[in-house]
This record gives structure tokens, sequence and C-alpha cells, in this order.
């Protein structure tokens, strides 16, 4: 036999993906290496992504390893080299075990039953057929940037969902006390049915832009985990507030304009309108809201809704509605009063979430790590 020569194979990191697991680890996802090469091989593709290798440990290993022993290992330990199938199963397993929330990169049909454990699992357009039905999310593009601006979607998208709900519950709390509140005392309904399903129908319209809106940085910087304490601890303070507020509004409305019943439910399907939407602004950041302003479209809808409320009694549509014309005293009233209930929302806010340490139902009832993201 006559050598020839060498075939080698190389197959270097796509530019960008050094930057791309700075930017996964500087946003509290850990990035672990789990593959069958070897540990050569291993050790100097993660010098040159900036992954920090340490200690490497081998297949062989963990075959001398309990399931109690790895989940201790897999906390301290980045990069795993000749494994099989199965010992990347069980780094899966084990991290989970930990209660980290794993996402599991792979495109090979050995990767199938890490894709199917993981509680994401990844693979990408050019994966195996198997490889890409066991995976829950499929990248069409190159590169682990995308993976990255995915997982920021995801938590802005969170963050909006909770800016909704956090409304939606205080604001319904609220308006089921003052409700039943004004009934005991009130010889007519508080507002007509037409009324109350107008004032919900220009609620959820002036939301709709929600997912538009911008989110705290503080918030896309760690992971965000599901608390129904927060939504149940601001419902329970924000609605007695909002109620507070309606309360008021019911005795200024009788007592100081001496309103009938038109006048009644004119005045308060007008405050409670001003009072619900307005207030998105104040509860919609963790922190001051003049610092983190709203996308343009939530600002113009909701500012939009308010003024269409206000103009509604005025209109030709007042008597099939119910309304009649508002004094211009009320208009003074509705804007101490509304400027009044922000600010003391916004007081009430900041001291929630000073006692959750942290941006909006992020904190569990137990410890949850940082995300991993295992390739």
């Amino acid at each position: 036999m006559t050598l020839v020569g060498f075939l080698a194979f190389l197959d270097p990191p796509l530019p960008g993906t050094r930057d791309a697991i700075a930017a996964l680890k500087r946003d509290g996802v850990e990035v672990k290496v789990i593959t069958g090469d070897n540990e050569l091989v291993t050790e100097n593709v993660c010098s040159q992504v900036g992954i920090a290798s340490g200690r490497i440990v081998l297949g062989a290993e963990l075959d001398q390893m309990s399931d109690t022993a790895l989940a201790h290992l897999v906390e301290r330990t980045s990069v795993f080299a000749r494994v099989s199938p199965n010992h990347k199963n069980r780094i899966i397993l084990a991290l989970k075990q930990r209660s980290h929330v794993v996402g599991f990169l792979g495109d090979g049909i050995n990767d199938a039953p890490s894709l199917h454990s993981a509680d994401v699992g990844i693979s990408v357009a050019n994966a195996v057929d198997v490889a890409r039905d066991a995976a829950d999310i499929i990248l069409l593009q190159s590169g682990l940037e995308v993976l990255h601006s995915g997982i920021i979607e995801g938590r802005k998208a969170f963050d909006n969902v909770m800016k909704y709900l956090l409304m939606g519950t205080s604001s319904n709390f609220g308006n089921m006390f003052s409700m039943a509140g004004a009934a005991v005392f009130l010889p007519f309904l508080p507002m007509l049915p037409m009324q109350i399903l107008l004032n919900n129908f220009l609620y959820d319209l002036s939301q709709l832009p929600i997912p538009t809106d911008h989110v705290d940085p503080a918030f896309t910087r760690k992971p965000q985990h599901w608390d129904i304490a927060v939504i149940r601890k601001f419902m329970l303070i924000i609605g007695p507030i909002s109620s507070v507020y309606d309360f008021l509004t019911f005795f200024v409305l009788l007592k100081v304009f001496h309103s009938s019943e038109s006048l009644f439910h004119t005045g308060w399907f007008v405050e409670s309108l001003a009072t619900q939407t307005l207030v998105l602004f104040v509860i919609r950041t963790v922190g001051n809201p003049w610092s983190n302003w709203p996308s343009l479209p939530l600002a113009a809808t909701i500012v939009t809704t308010v003024i269409l409320g206000m103009f509604l009694p005025f209109s030709s549509l007042a008597a099939p509605l119910g309304f009649v014309s508002l004094p211009g005293p009320f208009f003074l009233f509705l804007l101490a009063v509304t400027g009044t209930y922000l600010g003391v929302v916004e007081v009430a806010k900041r001291r929630l979430f000073r006692e959750h340490s942290g941006p909006r139902a992020t904190r569990p009832a137990r410890r949850r790590p940082a995300h991993q993201l295992a390739c």
C-alpha cells in the first residue's frame, strides 16, 4: 500500500456563534455541549465558540454514575463527550430533575429521544426526518442567533400577556365590587346592560395593540416563570382601589351633580372606561412609566378609546345608548379622579413588585435555576 495523502474533514463553527452563545449566557440561558465526538475535538470547538469546557465528562464515566450523582454533576459541568443517545437522554432528564427548563438542539437520528425528553426540542431544516418529527421547533435559519432572538421574543410575549392578565383581573374584580356595592343603595341599575357591553367592548378594543408594546429590558434579561400568586395579589390590591374610586364617583354624581338615572349611567360609564384603560400606562412596566414609553399603536388606541367614550354622550348615539350630556364641571372631576387613581396604583404597584423582588410574575413557588440549552 502506498500513502497518497490525508483526507481531512473540517466543520468549523458558523460565524456569529461565539457572540450568540455570549448573548444567551448574558440573558440567563446556560449552554451545555453534549456530543458523541472525542474530547479533543470537543475541547477545540468549545474554545472557538467561547464555552469554558473545564472538566470534560466522558460517556464511560456516566455509565458508572447513579442518576442522583448525575443530577449533581450536570449543575457544574458544561461539556460531555463520547456520549451515547442514552447518555444524552439521561443528562436531559437530570437537568429537568434539578428544575431547569431544558431545550435540546439536535439534528441526528440518535438525538430523537433527547428531543422528546427536553421541555423544548429544537431541530434544523436540514435535519433527518426523525429529528424533525421529534422536535417542537424547527429553525429555518442557520446559526444560534435566531434561537436567541426567539427566546427574547418569547419573554416579550410572556410579559405582554401578563400585562393583559393583571389589567383584566384587577379591573373586573374591582367592577364586581362596585356593581355589587351600588346595587345595595341605588334604586336603579348602576349601568344598563347595553352600556356594560359597550364598556367591555371599548375596553377590550383598547387592549388589542398590547402585543406591539415595548417590554422592560430587565424583564428580558433572565428567564421568567408563571406565578399565579402575583396575579392574585395584584387583583386583590388594585381591584379594591378601583372600587374606592368608583364609590367616590357615585357619591359625587349623586350628592354634587344630583344626577338623574341617565346622568348617573353616563358619568360612571365615562369614569369607568377612562380609569380602567388609562391604568395600563402605569401597570405595563415595573418601574417608572416615564422611563419606558408604550408603543405608538397601544398609546394611540388607548387615548382614542377614552376620547370616544367621552364623546359618545354628545353624539347622535347618546339617546339609543341611554346616555345624556355631561356637565362641564364633571370633566374637571374626571381629570382629578383619574390622575389620583393612576398615582395611587403606581405606588401600590411598586410596593407589590418590590415585595416579589423582581419583574411581574417571575418568582415561582420554588426556586428554578436558569434555562439550559443542550446541544
